[in-house]
């Protein structure tokens, strides 16, 4: 998991997941190991044919999220005799890469969050075709969208190693059984069981505003559900305004809850000096008398709360985020795509690798991930909530979009301290400045795109 700012991957939406909430599923068979046919040195037969090459892996993860990786990375290792080397990156990585590509250093393979951090570093003419080899293992294990979302322009740029379903709100079963409250599933039943629990004493939402994309993530799931689809497409091509009616209503709705300080674990200032990590272990730290009782964010919170003595499915559990007045119950997703920065054999072998079940495998058993690859066995994953997260995802096929604010440009939808990072944590500072909001998100956005547009 990021435990700094963004433990996103480079995202999609996905609109037909309604089973997430059931906690247990039956094991079922699924697709085989990965493969090492056609000389492909990342299968389980590799070998040593890598043995004296040097990789280099630039990714933004920390803590747990890149311990499980570099679990990942050593398989890789065992399997060709090749040594690679995780090189920890910042927050946006694009800037990072450009910096060390400007240096005559780039790292062989880099691991990009967001769909717009892939098309520019494409424009930049930073990355290198996949090769033969990684795309008959995309092939084989991954639906004609997961592949088309690391492809520009007809050419195969990435393999999208981890996914994420951001439409989860995690809580405290203890809290809601001491409040006598259940699962919601309306926008409006889940403010009356805000209320419902403050009233037994306990604050019911945990927010953590300190990361403005976790603010971006409450905006699209609120707007996914209320506007619909195609004005959710619309909004992030930047084809209809930010000031645009919907987005009034989004912010409308969101400022029920965040104009109300007394539902906010430690109040609005409280919520904005708040990072991601702590949002989610204060709401499973103290028992029955947390912080905050709910959290909302993806299924890689499970990372977090595998820091405290909650147990998953038991002490913590997940229910879909509330629909919004007529809307369908939104889920937005994300994931990191592996790309190459050389054209080497170990950078090819290393995305080929990537890009098999068997790579997946090991990182699922470690909790806090879920995989788009096909092939990979739910019975992998270590809990029956996170099969049931990863079954709705590969089942939910090509119909998908992606992240709003991971389409966007960077500095618009994914730099922190600017844009709707920043539009965002200060309308969470003052919920009543809708039109101010909107007025920011929008001379933010036009200024983005049009530097965009210029290349």
């Amino acid at each position: 998991m990021r435990t700094t700012l963004r433990p996103r991957t480079t995202a999609v939406t996905l609109t037909a997941i309604t089973a997430i909430t059931a906690l247990t599923l039956a094991g079922c068979g699924g697709g085989g190991g990965g493969s090492d046919k056609d000389g492909d040195t990342s299968g389980p037969s590799g070998g040593q044919a890598l043995k004296g090459e040097r990789i280099e892996v630039a990714a933004v993860w920390t803590g747990p999220e890149q311990e499980n990786f570099t679990k990942v990375l050593k398989e890789f290792e065992k399997r060709t005799g090749a040594t690679v080397t995780f090189v920890p990156a910042q927050d946006p990585i694009v800037n990072f890469l450009g910096t060390k590509i400007a240096g005559g250093s780039p790292p062989d393979v880099a691991m990009l969050p967001q769909v717009g951090a892939i098309r520019q570093a494409a424009a930049q003419k930073w990355l290198k075709p996949v090769g033969p080899e990684t795309e008959k293992q995309l092939a084989a294990h991954y639906s004609r969208g997961w592949q088309e979302l690391g492809a520009v322009d007809g050419t195969q740029y990435g393999v999208y190693f981890k996914a994420a379903n951001k439409s989860l709100v995690w809580y405290n079963s203890a809290v809601f059984e001491n409040a006598g409250a259940a699962e919601p599933k309306t926008w409006k039943e889940f403010l009356a069981t805000a209320e419902t629990i403050s009233a037994s004493g306990v604050t019911p939402v945990s927010v953590g505003g300190a990361d403005g994309w976790t603010l971006t993530d409450w905006f699209e799931n609120v707007y996914l559900s209320q506007a619909g689809p195609a004005k959710y497409d619309q909004l992030a091509k930047h084809t209809i305004k930010w000031t645009d009616p919907t987005v009034t209503a989004a912010l409308t709705t969101l400022a029920e809850l965040f104009g109300k300080p007394a539902l906010l674990a430690g109040g609005t200032d409280g919520a904005l000096q708040t990072e991601y990590p702590v949002s989610v272990t204060q709401t499973f730290t103290g028992g029955d008398t947390p912080k905050g009782a709910m959290v909302f964010e993806g299924d890689f919170a499970a990372v977090n709360i595998a820091q405290t003595k909650a147990r998953i499915g038991t002490d913590a559990k997940v229910f879909p985020f509330p629909t919004v007045g007529t809307g369908t119950t939104p889920v937005v997703t994300a994931g990191d795509a592996a790309v190459a920065l050389k054209d080497t054999k170990g950078a090819k072998a290393l995305l080929a690798f990537l890009a098999s079940p068997d790579a997946a495998r090991i990182w699922a058993a470690e909790g806090g991930f879920v995989s788009p690859n096909k092939s990979l066995d739910p019975s992998a994953y270590p809990n029956d909530v996170q099969r049931e997260i990863a079954k709705a995802l590969i089942g939910a096929g090509d119909d998908f979009r992606f992240d709003m604010s991971d389409q966007m440009p960077q500095s618009f939808g994914g730099t922190p301290g600017k844009g709707e990072w920043k539009a965002l944590q200060d309308f969470l500072k003052n919920p009543k400045d809708i039109a101010g909001t909107q007025a920011r998100l929008e001379k933010d956005a036009e200024k983005a795109y049009r530097a965009a547009a210029k290349g």
